[in-house]
C-alpha cells in the first residue's frame, strides 16, 4: 500500500506501476461480452477488438494475436463470445486493455441452455406469477411505446390503435431493437415511461427476427426491471413462436403488434354498440316497470272498495256488530250459570245448616258457659240452662234428671 500525504505526494509513474502490479496479480481469466467493435487491420500482427457488457454501457479494449483470431474466424461485430486473456495495464498512457489467448464464440445451443437456466431462476422467484400481473387499464389516459427507429411495429401500433380509439395518445421511445445497445437503451426508455405520471401502460414491441436478434429482451438485467415497474407492460417481441424472457415477466404477452394495439385500446365502434344495447334494455326494462306498476293500479281502480269507500267502514261494522252480539251472550250465558251455581250452593249450605235443625222443632241445651249439654246426668238440680231454639234462646233452671216414659 502506498502511503502519501499532501505533503509527501508520489509521483504518477508510482502511482501507475502500483497499479500494473496490482492488476498483474489478478492473472489470466475468462470474459464474456459481445464484439461491438472489430478492427482487423491488414498487415498488422494484431486485431484489435473492443468487447461490451450487453446490460450496462460498459466496454473493454481487447488485443488479439493474429494466430489466435484466425483460428476462430469469421467473427463479426454483436457475436458473443468468451475471451481467455491476461489484464494488461499500458502504464505510460494508463489504458487498461484485455490480451487474449484463445477466443470461443457461443452458439446458439449453449445460448439456449443458459436461458433455460435463466428461465427456471426467475420462475422459482415468481417473476412470472400470474398473481403478479397488473391489470390493463380499460382506457389508457397514454400509451408509452417503446419501439425501433421507424419501424413497420410501431406504425402497425399506432394506426391499429388510433382505428379502434381515434383520440388515443402515445409517447413513444424509439431505441435500438437488436445489437449491441438494444438493452440499455430500451432499459433507459422503460425507466422513463415508467416514472411518467401521464402513462397508465407500456407496449414493447418490434417485428419478430431470429433468435440472436431477439436476444436483447432476454437480458437478466431487462427482465428483472420489467418485473420491477409499476406500470403494465404489454410484450410484443416476436411472432407466435417467439418468447424471449419479457414475454413470460410482461403483464401480457401479445402475439403481434397489432395484437397488443387490440389488447390495449378499446374499440370505439363496439363500445357504442354495448353502450346502445345497455340503453336499450335500459329503456325496455323501465318500460316493462312502468307497464307494471299501472296494471297495478289499474286493478286497484277495479277493486270494489274503490267504487264504493264506505264499505271498508260498513263491512267492518257489521263484523264489529257481531263480535258485540256474540260477547254479549256469552257473557250472560256466563252470569246465568254462575247464579245457578251459587244458587245451588246457598241450598245446600242451608240444608246443612244447625238452624235447619232448629227450624223443624229441636232446641240445644247449654250450659251459661257455652257448653252444649247432651246428658241429663251433667245438670244439677237448681242448675241455669239456656235452651236455644228455633226463633231465640229460653233461660230455665234445671230440676234434676228425670225419667223418661216411652209412650204406648
Amino acid at each position: 500500500m502506498l502511503e502519501t500525504s499532501s505533503d509527501k505526494p508520489v509521483p504518477v509513474r508510482v502511482v501507475s506501476e502500483a497499479i500494473s502490479e496490482y492488476i498483474n496479480r489478478l492473472g489470466q481469466i475468462w470474459v464474456e461480452g459481445e464484439i461491438a467493435q472489430l478492427n482487423d487491420r491488414a498487415g498488422s500482427g494484431m486485431v484489435y477488438m473492443r468487447l461490451r457488457d450487453p446490460s450496462v454501457d460498459m466496454y473493454l479494449e481487447v488485443t488479439c494475436p493474429r494466430g489466435v483470431f484466425k483460428a476462430i474466424s469469421p467473427l463479426s461485430e454483436n457475436a458473443r463470445v468468451v475471451i481467455h486473456s491476461k489484464v494488461n495495464f499500458y502504464t505510460p498512457t494508463g489504458k487498461l486493455s484485455l490480451n487474449a489467448k484463445e477466443i470461443r464464440q457461443v452458439g446458439v445451443g449453449e445460448l439456449l441452455a443458459r436461458l433455460e437456466a435463466l428461465k427456471k431462476v426467475l420462475a422459482a422467484e415468481g417473476l412470472f406469477a400470474d398473481e403478479r400481473k397488473k391489470p390493463l387499464p380499460f382506457l389508457p389516459n397514454k400509451i408509452g411505446l417503446i419501439c425501433g427507429r421507424a419501424s413497420a411495429a410501431e406504425k402497425d401500433v399506432k394506426e391499429n390503435a388510433r382505428r379502434r380509439w381515434p383520440s388515443v395518445r402515445f409517447e413513444t421511445r424509439e431505441v435500438a431493437v437488436q445489437g449491441a445497445d438494444a438493452v440499455i437503451q430500451v432499459s433507459n426508455a422503460l425507466r422513463e415511461l415508467d416514472a411518467d405520471p401521464e402513462i397508465d401502460v407500456i407496449i414493447i414491441t418490434r417485428g419478430g427476427g431470429s433468435f440472436e436478434d431477439l436476444l436483447p429482451f432476454s437480458d437478466e438485467g431487462l427482465v428483472r426491471l420489467a418485473a420491477s415497474c409499476t406500470k403494465p407492460i404489454v410484450s410484443a417481441i416476436g411472432h407466435e413462436q417467439d418468447t424471449p424472457l419479457l414475454d413470460l415477466v410482461a403483464d401480457l404477452r401479445a402475439s403481434t403488434p397489432t395484437d397488443a394495439a387490440k389488447r390495449v385500446v378499446p374499440d370505439f365502434q363496439e363500445e357504442q354498440t354495448k353502450i346502445k344495447n345497455l340503453r336499450d334494455r335500459a329503456d325496455r326494462k323501465i318500460n316493462d316497470l312502468v307497464v307494471l306498476e299501472m296494471t297495478k293500479i289499474v286493478n286497484l281502480i277495479q277493486r270494489p272498495v274503490m267504487k264504493d269507500p264506505i264499505v271498508m267502514v260498513t263491512s267492518r261494522e257489521e263484523i264489529v256488530k257481531g263480535l258485540k252480539a256474540r260477547s254479549h251472550m256469552s257473557m250472560h250465558s256466563r252470569l246465568i250459570r254462575a247464579y245457578d251455581e251459587v244458587s245451588h250452593i246457598a241450598a245446600r249450605v242451608r240444608t246443612l245448616s244447625p238452624q235447619a235443625t232448629l227450624d223443624r222443632g229441636y232446641a240445644v241445651v247449654q250450659k251459661p258457659g257455652g257448653g252444649i249439654v247432651t246428658d241429663p246426668a251433667a245438670l244439677s238440680a237448681g242448675e241455669e240452662i239456656r235452651i236455644r231454639l228455633a226463633k231465640g234462646v229460653a233461660v230455665a233452671t234445671a230440676s234434676g234428671p228425670g225419667s223418661e216414659k216411652k209412650s204406648e
